[in-house]
């Protein structure tokens, strides 16, 4: 070749220049290896791997219940506001100084129990005139009648004249006119007197006194004139529930009315706040003669049992009111009815062991289930549990289960 040196060029007496071993001969003979391993690693997996059956997932295990059938009533339910029955502002109905008070402020009182006490003596000292005015005139009616039985006496004698007779009959009345004014000056006394001590006018709850002891109050019969106010009162026991109904709700609470009969037409069964269920009952016994132009509304009313006396003026509660008799109806867990922005529904298993939407339509709560209105036979088998890992048309691995009516919640209203 042209690039080779011949040692006889270079000369004789140069060091001889011993030969290399080629090195990239064994470099690539390794490569070459390797590449023929992997090729035959690559075909044994072609070969054996690619015949593996791939893992397939079990089919995810549900439970599945029938839905429940029950008796429900429809009914509407409002939120309410408790107002007491009797409400009395305490006034004065005579002036004078107070001396006591009878009370706690915000205790419970009773019919009749005295509260305030204003200073008697001024009363007193008016009774006990009048009643001296009353002897008085008493002794004069006496000897106005004895004149004039003498008259009468002397006139059958004939030592009397008529006129006399007539003298006596007019004194006789004029006493008897005074003896009447006498009497209605005692009771009049009598009256104020009383009033220097007011009492409960009923059993309930009363506010804090508004007027200290020491002080002097105003008081007036009939209102006349100014009187002072000294503490408000309250009823408690029965307690009113007032609510609104809207007008659509009235339409259809008038429709059904007629149709309900015995206790049901009238009672209502009411939540108050704090309690965890519908755990009272009253009576419905008003609703007003026309709707509220400003709200749709019609006010109602009904009348509450409040025996504890826990139920306070002013507090608020859940009211609902039946507008139908019970009819059967289907229920099932609220958890197993899947919402979106426009219907509901629930998986229903096939007889393959099959999920399938089915869309239903829904009502209230009722004992912590799900009212459904259509959709659903009392057949049906409805997924109740394990909702996440169904897909619509995927099989499932069914287990059976139950559903079961608990204690009714406070939540009212159809899934909207």
């Amino acid at each position: 070749m042209e690039n080779q040196i011949d040692q006889a060029d270079i000369g004789g007496d140069a060091p001889a220049i011993p030969a290399k071993s080629p090195p990239v001969r064994w470099i690539g003979k390794s490569v070459a290896g390797l590449a023929i391993v992997a090729a035959a690693a690559a075909t044994a997996f072609h070969l054996h791997g690619s015949d593996a059956a791939p893992v397939v997932a079990p089919p995810p295990s549900v439970t599945i219940s029938a839905p429940l059938q029950r008796d429900i009533e429809d009914r509407l339910g409002s939120l309410g506001q408790f107002s007491a029955v009797n409400r009395v502002e305490l006034r004065a109905q005579v002036g004078g100084t107070l001396t006591q008070i009878h009370f706690k402020d915000g205790e419970i009182v009773h019919q009749g129990d005295l509260l305030f006490q204003i200073d008697p003596e001024p009363y007193q000292i008016k009774l006990s005139e009048a009643t001296a005015e009353l002897g008085s005139a008493s002794a004069r009616l006496t000897l106005a009648t004895r004149q004039l039985a003498r008259a009468q006496e002397l006139q059958r004698a004939e030592a009397g004249t008529v006129e006399n007779v007539d003298q006596s009959v007019a004194e006789q009345r004029a006493a008897q006119a005074a003896v009447d004014r006498a009497n209605a000056l005692v009771r009049d006394a009598r009256f104020d007197l009383d009033r220097c001590k007011i009492v409960a006018p009923f059993t309930g709850r009363i506010g804090t006194h508004l007027v200290s002891i020491g002080n002097l109050v105003s008081g007036s019969r009939a209102g006349s004139g100014p009187t002072t106010l000294l503490a408000t009162i309250v009823s408690l026991d029965p307690i009113y529930l007032d609510f609104d109904i809207s007008e659509n709700d009235y339409a259809a609470f008038q429709r059904s009315r007629a149709s309900l009969q015995g206790p049901l037409a009238d009672t209502v069964q009411l939540s108050p706040t704090g309690d965890s269920g519908f755990t009272r009952t009253g009576k419905f016994d008003f609703i007003d003669n026309a709707l509220d132009r400003s709200s749709g509304t019609i006010h109602a009313r009904a009348t509450i049992p409040n025996r504890d006396l826990s139920l306070t003026p002013g507090g608020f509660a859940r009211v609902r009111l039946a507008t139908t008799a019970p009819q059967p109806a289907l229920l099932v867990p609220d958890a197993a009815v899947l919402d979106d922005q426009t219907d509901h529904m629930v998986y229903v298993v096939g007889a393959d062991d099959v999920a399938t939407p089915r869309k239903v339509q829904t009502g209230d709560l009722r004992g912590g289930l799900r009212v459904i209105r259509s959709g659903l036979a009392p057949t049906d088998r409805v997924v109740i549990d394990g909702i996440p890992s169904v897909h619509p048309g995927s099989k499932i691995a069914p287990r059976a289960g139950s559903i079961q009516f608990s204690a009714e919640q406070v939540v009212e209203g159809a899934k909207s």
